[in-house]
């Protein structure tokens, strides 16, 4: 049987606003239950949205939307550098410490700009980059995106749809574009697209040359060689490769709980392993499934119910993977994906996610208002 549920001496820290941050800082609220969100940034990036921002001029302010008019005075801006689980708190590089009784680590994966903006703590500095990305891309005739993955399918997507004369080139490692957690039709799906949208492809070869280009500056007729001794040449360069778990907060005191790729060993009720007062939610978790926004809410909804359930007396519950659901937008007219392992119409695709990257249910779960050009 389980008690009444009681605050007193219960304060919960989420550290990182990502999708799963935001889910738990919503659902803490909604629950009365004690809480601080920190972040270094000042606004919940809906990266879904971020390579669109990249190539339509005005669509960024879309996609950042302000901690503090959601949190209020929940919400703390700083980065976080070091967990001390002995002492319960998190400290912040200038030495600030916040005390826990339960602490939430949802920090997420980092990444190359485009795809990801984590380096830019304030949101308007960081629209304005988008901004300049969208005049470096219009300034070039020609374009190479390094990485077949999702991002570098649906950045190549995104790119030919708003700038068909564009030449865009796309180079891969493997033969099979997208995740490898995609059914073989859907990858082959995504393929199609894009040869359909005049992709040029360059599978089944790295980019040799990598660390001698610059990315997302227009230069004229920079040189590209692959490892197969192709030679190709492009105004402008995009990488989107090289995404990693975000794991600085908490790699010099949980470092025995790590994963190989840095994320946290958590058991089936997503605490992390040794620590019953310490969740991972999202990317850096470490359970087998895609990194996804998607699956970053369903660990935040399982890590309040086992904190609550902790407070009262109740059983905790545990996290199950499914079967993969993931939709990959390819430019706003169209789309590829599946649904619990089953593959959908490219249609469906396009008006569940394509046209509106679901900026909607973020401005929803944030409790704003979006801009009319979001709805």
């Amino acid at each position: 049987m389980g008690g009444q549920l009681s605050v007193d001496n219960v304060h919960v820290v989420i550290v990182g606003g990502g999708f799963g941050g935001i889910a738990a800082g919503q659902q803490l609220k909604s629950n009365g239950i004690p809480f601080t969100l920190i972040d270094q940034r000042n606004a919940f990036h809906h990266n879904v949205a971020a390579l669109r921002a990249s190539v339509q001029s005005g669509f960024a302010r879309q996609t950042f939307i302000p901690f503090q008019e959601t949190f209020g005075a929940s919400f703390r801006q700083g980065r976080v550098v070091r967990v001390d689980p002995e002492a319960q708190v998190v400290i912040l590089d200038g030495g600030e410490e916040v005390q826990y009784s339960h602490l939430i680590l949802c920090t997420g994966t980092d990444g190359p700009f485009p795809g990801k903006s984590t380096a830019v703590a304030d949101y308007r500095a960081a629209i304005q980059k988008y901004e300049d990305m969208v005049k470096e891309i219009q300034a070039a005739s020609s374009v190479v995106v390094i990485g077949g993955g999702s991002t570098g399918v649906e950045m190549a997507a995104e790119i030919k749809t708003d700038y068909p004369d564009k030449k865009v080139i796309l180079i891969h490692s493997r033969i099979a574009l997208a995740d490898v957690e995609l059914l073989p039709s859907v990858r082959q799906q995504a393929k199609e697209v894009l040869l359909e949208k005049g992709v040029e492809l360059v599978l089944g070869q790295k980019v040799s040359n990598l660390s001698a280009l610059e990315f997302n500056v227009t230069r004229k007729d920079m040189a590209i060689v692959t490892d197969k001794g192709t030679e190709l040449t492009a105004d402008l360069v995009i990488c989107c490769t090289g995404s990693k778990v975000n794991c600085a907060a908490y790699r010099s005191s949980l470092g025995g709980c790590l994963a190989i790729n840095g994320a946290l060993k958590v058991n089936t009720h997503l605490q992390v392993e040794g620590f019953d007062n310490i969740y991972a939610v999202g990317d850096c978790a470490d359970i087998d499934e895609p990194k996804m926004a998607y699956h970053a809410s369903l660990h935040a909804g399982v890590a309040i119910t086992n904190i609550t359930n902790s407070l009262v007396g109740k059983p905790l519950t545990s996290y199950k993977t499914g079967s993969v659901t993931m939709l990959l937008a390819m430019g706003r007219n169209d789309g590829v994906g599946q649904l619990s392992g089953l593959r959908l119409p490219r249609c469906l695709v396009t008006q569940g996610k394509s046209k509106s990257l679901l900026l909607w249910k973020s401005w929803r779960e944030m409790g704003q208002k979006a801009p009319e050009e979001a709805v």
